[in-house]
């Protein structure tokens, strides 16, 4: 697990956290922003949250309540972000 999370700094530690937790948020974006496979979420989740947390995250993710699989997503949802959301390229927003 620290081996995944070495390269990365806090704040993008923190991001990827964050957007592990949302639920509209597929693990395919988290991958295409950090490069990180959904197993790897997986491990960078649980070696940072505590283990109630980390349960009740996969719980939640594994349910149907959840689409952070593309497979469990309506197909009509073909973008990572919100349409109105601010431009944002590799993670980074872009200069206004």
């Amino acid at each position: 697990m620290k081996l995944a999370t070495k390269q990365f700094t806090e704040r993008e530690l923190d991001r990827i956290i964050e957007m592990a937790w949302e639920d509209r948020t597929p693990f395919e974006a988290i991958e295409f922003q950090f490069g990180l496979p959904e197993k790897q979420v997986i491990l960078v989740m649980r070696g940072n949250l505590k283990e109630s947390s980390f349960k009740r995250w996969r719980k939640r993710v594994q349910s149907g309540v959840s689409q952070k699989h593309l497979k469990k997503r309506n197909p009509d949802i073909t973008r990572f972000k919100c349409s109105r959301q601010k431009a944002i390229s590799g993670n980074r927003i872009s200069k206004r």
